[in-house]
This record gives structure tokens, sequence and C-alpha cells, in this order.
């Protein structure tokens, strides 16, 4: 039995659903948080996450980021080196979904060139009547960018544990490739 951890940085746009996403994730969906509360710098997340058809599990340390771009930078200095990625826009919002290029392109300067694993997520899907972006346009984006793509309402707790496990298990697989790695070194 393996147990890891990893630092996950979850970003995206204000107001797309970060912090209700991870509040649901974290509660198990005994906690949505009904009226809107800004985040306003970074606010950590822990929940340990088992791996389908292992002992083994990941502990998710997740940096939930500000999305207004006044608190960027400072939280910028509280990211570390992420793990893993999860990038979040609204889906009737297609400026928080255009704005995604430009969170992975910081992301990745603040990586300097490392590979980070990681997922696209469309928020609020329950808000279907007023979609903007369409599930295969943003399936096509996220594939185009070496991400897995998810769809949640963090409201209606649907899907909402899908782009954690798909986290865990993308570090998972890290570790194992890393691992064989230096056994086959020996």
């Amino acid at each position: 039995m393996v147990k890891l951890r990893s630092r996950c940085l979850l970003v995206g746009d204000a107001a797309v659903g970060k912090s209700a996403l991870s509040q649901m994730f974290r509660s198990d969906g005994a906690h949505f948080q009904k009226n809107y509360s800004m985040t306003a710098g970074v606010e950590l997340v822990v929940k340990s996450v088992n791996i389908p058809e292992t002992s083994d599990s990941v502990e998710l340390y997740i940096f939930d980021s500000a999305g207004r771009e006044t608190f960027v930078e400072a939280c910028e200095k509280l990211w570390g080196q992420p793990s893993v990625l999860c990038l979040v826009f609204d889906v009737s919002s297609e400026l928080s979904f255009s704005s995604c290029g430009r969170w992975l392109e910081r992301v990745r300067a603040h990586c300097q060139g490392l590979h980070i694993p990681g997922v696209l997520v469309g928020n609020k899907s329950d808000l279907s009547s007023r979609r903007e972006v369409e599930t295969s346009v943003a399936q096509e984006w996220a594939q185009s960018q070496g991400l897995q793509y998810h769809e949640t309402s963090a409201k209606e707790m649907e899907n909402c544990e899908a782009p954690f496990l798909s986290l865990a298990q993308l570090f998972h697989a890290l570790y194992q490739d890393r691992l064989q790695t230096i056994q086959n070194l020996a």
C-alpha cells in the first residue's frame, strides 16, 4: 500500500465555481455554499482519494486559487510546485472558457516548462439552458492541450468527484512510471 501526496492547483476565472467544486468534493456533497463568497487568496482543501484496483491512495492538497486578476500575482507566490492542475470554467460563460488558455500559459510559465498533468472542468452543467460552450468544443480544446475533460455541477453534486479522481490517477501513474524507471536502472 502506497500513500502519495499531490499538490493540486485549482485555477480559473472568478465565479466559475472553483471553491464550490472543491468544497463539494471534500464534503462528499454535504456542503454547497449558497451565497457566493469570493476567494481573495489561496484556500487549502485536503482529501485522500483511493486509486481503483490498487490498495494505493493519493492525498490531494488542493490549492483553491483566487480567480480575480487583482489577486492572481499574490496567489502565484503561494502555488509552490504543483503536481497536477485542475482548470475550471463556467459552461454558461464563453468568456471564462476563452480565459483558459491564459490560465494554462500562466501555470506553465510558473512551472518553468515542467509537464504538469491536468484536467479541464466545465462547471455549472446544471445551467444547460444558458450554455455558451459546447461539450465538443471544450473536449477538443482540452485534448489539444493534453488535458482530460469533465463536466460537473457543484450545485447539483453531479460528477464532482470525477475530475479529482482523474487527477489522483494521473499522479499515481506518474509515480508508477518513475518507480519503473528507477527499478530499470537497478
